[in-house]
């Protein structure tokens, strides 16, 4: 269970983060009013991947601890 957890954070982490980016190569950073929506898509996938991937590896180095979720990470 543990390493399905590492997978699927590491896969999170992937299709964010190329999504975001294909989005940015594909529209860049132009001044239009249309880009400016899907720019800040873009920035806004590449910020979740960043987010996403680590906080599901957590939860999976939690996980396999054995701790039922009511104990402190720290």
């Amino acid at each position: 269970m543990k390493t399905l957890a590492r997978v699927a954070a590491v896969v999170a982490f992937l299709f964010c983060l190329i999504g975001g980016l294909w989005i940015l190569c594909h529209v860049g950073f132009k001044s239009s009013d249309d880009n400016a929506v899907w720019t800040g898509l873009g920035l806004y996938f590449v910020g979740k991947a960043f987010f996403v991937g680590p906080m599901l590896l957590v939860a999976a180095e939690h996980l396999g601890r054995g701790g039922r979720g009511d104990d402190r990470l720290l």
